[in-house]
């Protein structure tokens, strides 16, 4: 099986490698303000400083994994959660819209699933109008 990926030099990392880090960080950003904590109370918790949790959130640098599941216990959820969004593989964008809906009514679920619905179906259209 060929992936997608290209491994990025020790020295340098490549677009990959940037757009995982971003993905995450806004993973991590949006899981700490739903525990309603702020970055200070966060990087307290840590020992660190509020610049190095802003960092995080924005996906300068990287993380370690032991500090990903640090995180999660934190703020409440699963340390796959954080990292769900920063794969291309349709199953974990499903797991990433699962966790989205968790704690949403019935009512709300509908209506966010019919809105990516009406969305998906505009994108093929608009996809299937570029290739002719």
């Amino acid at each position: 099986m060929e992936s997608n990926f290209n491994a990025p030099r020790r020295d340098e990392p490549n677009a990959d490698a940037l757009r995982i880090r971003k993905a995450i960080g806004q993973s991590i950003a949006r899981a700490r303000q739903d525990a309603n904590l702020t970055q200070e109370s966060v990087a307290e918790m840590l020992g660190i400083g509020p610049e190095a949790v802003s960092r995080l959130e924005r996906g300068v640098g990287s993380i370690t994994a032991e500090r990903l599941v640090v995180l999660a216990q934190m703020f409440g959820c699963r340390s796959d959660q954080l990292l769900l969004g920063a794969s291309e593989r349709p199953e974990d964008q499903a797991g990433a819209l699962w966790a989205m809906l968790d704690g949403l009514s019935i009512t709300d679920r509908d209506f966010v699933l019919g809105s990516v619905d009406q969305l998906v179906a505009h994108l093929r259209r608009r996809a299937e109008k570029n290739r002719v």
